[in-house]
């Protein structure tokens, strides 16, 4: 639970976007991702996927390393925005750099199968490993 989740009942959900987007508003990274997460995964919200992207966009901008992840599965699956491999490869490149283990194994399987890059079966190695480094068992 984030510290503006603490501060909020959970009656009180509404006023949770509008503290996360004060704070996102005022550049609070986390808050950014937060709020898009929320737009993400709330079905009653009118353009949900619009504004989640555009948060998560903004939070990866800033260096979270979640968003980061989020933004290239936006574009790697053509959720709500056109399928774009390349600009996915690239997120998922930053994230990678920066321990997302997902986005490592990701990146090992682009490589891989040369998908928005030439095949590269050491770099596919390096980023296999490390994922396994991090934790992932299955890499």
């Amino acid at each position: 639970m984030s510290k503006t989740e603490a501060k909020l009942s959970n009656k009180d959900s509404k006023n949770l976007y509008k503290v996360y987007q004060k704070e996102a508003e005022s550049g609070d990274i986390e808050a950014q991702f937060n709020l898009a997460t929320l737009y993400y995964k709330d079905e009653e919200t009118e353009n949900n996927l619009e504004r989640a992207f555009y948060w998560y966009q903004k939070a990866a901008e800033n260096g979270q390393i979640n968003a980061q992840f989020k933004i290239a599965e936006f574009y790697y699956f053509g959720e709500k925005i056109e399928k774009d491999v390349k600009e996915a490869f690239c997120w998922y490149q930053k994230a990678a750099e920066n321990e997302h283990i997902d986005a490592q194994l990701r990146l090992a399987s682009l490589y891989y199968e040369g998908k928005s890059t030439e095949k590269n079966l050491e770099k596919a190695i390096y980023w296999f490993q490390k994922a396994a480094e991090n934790g992932y068992g299955d890499a």
